[in-house]
């Protein structure tokens, strides 16, 4: 999913960062604290989308000494640091902006200005919105919208198809605060909406901050993969018993599987590892995603005993 993740954080860049510089533009011109918190808003995004493709490419570089399993997880880092971006910078510059227009209400000047600003970014945003949520689709297959983000393993999709959703909400509020001031007469309309704004960004921020955490401190493949490997592995008629079967992904699409398998006792060293290396091939051309498969021959009373010795001892240092 590199290159689709690629396509849509360019697709968001050039479209935030053309919207920014309109925006402010207008928001210089006619005074609206809407608009102002649109700008830092589109600003926001264009930095973001820069942190996404830095984390993109820093999550490639090949494992070295310091950190043998790659540096995959780093992507995920770097997407946190976006949710804590849209909460810090556009959620709290938006709170800001809203609350000194409502305590100091002024009248917008030439109110055309963002209306016409406000349509082309919505017409622009829509179309960044339309090609981040296709690429999503592709993953998606027949789940929920939020379920297919808590089992996508690429956040850097996720994170601007939420960003984008976030913007197309936020111009619709400052659209219709700017409107609310006009033509109502409604002074403290757009003081409103840059709050309003700020509300939608500091959720929109908690849930991919929430999101990502999950995928920064580990979270295991899918379902269909878990069952897969089981069911190589029941195949293997040397293999007595399955005592564990962990994963976890270090990027999107690294996973790293760890098993525990209780052969059978009459088997020669030889015939095991001729199992082991037949698992391996199976399981990794099967699912190329495993990246790293590391296989412990071990009793299943062994194991148990050994996993009794380790819970005991996670007990002790919770006491």
């Amino acid at each position: 999913m590199a290159s689709g993740s690629k396509k849509v954080i360019y697709a968001a860049l050039t479209g935030n960062g053309l919207i920014a510089i309109t925006k402010f533009f207008a928001a210089s011109v006619t005074g609206s604290s809407a608009m102002l918190s649109e700008a830092i808003h589109s600003m926001v995004d264009t930095g973001n989308q820069g942190l996404l493709l830095y984390g993109l490419k820093r999550s490639k570089r090949p494992p070295d000494a310091a950190h043998p399993f790659g540096y995959g997880s780093e992507l995920y880092f770097w997407c946190f640091v976006v949710a804590i971006l849209i909460f810090g910078l556009g959620a709290g510059i938006s709170f800001y902006e809203g609350i000194s227009k409502l305590m100091n209400p002024h009248p917008i000047s030439s109110p055309h200005i963002n209306y016409i600003v406000l349509s082309l970014a919505i017409v622009f945003e829509a179309g960044a919105w339309w090609i981040a949520y296709k690429e999503f689709g592709k993953v998606r297959g027949n789940f929920g919208l939020f379920e297919a983000v808590q089992r996508s393993k690429d956040a850097t999709i996720f994170t601007v198809l939420f960003e984008d959703t976030a913007a197309m909400l936020g111009l619709i509020a400052a659209l219709i605060g700017i409107a609310a001031a006009d033509k109502l007469g409604i002074v403290w309309a757009d003081g409103a909406a840059s709050v309003s704004i700020g509300i939608i960004l500091a959720g929109t921020a908690s849930f991919l901050a929430y999101e990502t955490k999950g995928l920064l401190i580990g979270e295991s493949a899918s379902r269909e993969v878990t069952q897969g490997v089981r069911g190589i592995v029941a195949r293997a008629k040397t293999v007595k018993h399955v005592n564990e079967l962990r994963t976890m992904h270090m990027a999107p699409n690294d996973i790293l599987l760890a098993l525990s398998l209780d052969f059978h006792d009459d088997l020669s060293a030889g015939r095991v590892e001729d199992t082991i290396f037949q698992l391996e091939q199976g399981i990794k051309a099967r699912f190329p995603d495993i990246r790293r498969l590391f296989i412990e021959v071990q009793s299943m009373e062994d194991h148990r005993s050994s996993m009794m010795i380790s819970r005991r001892a996670r007990r002790a240092e919770q006491k």
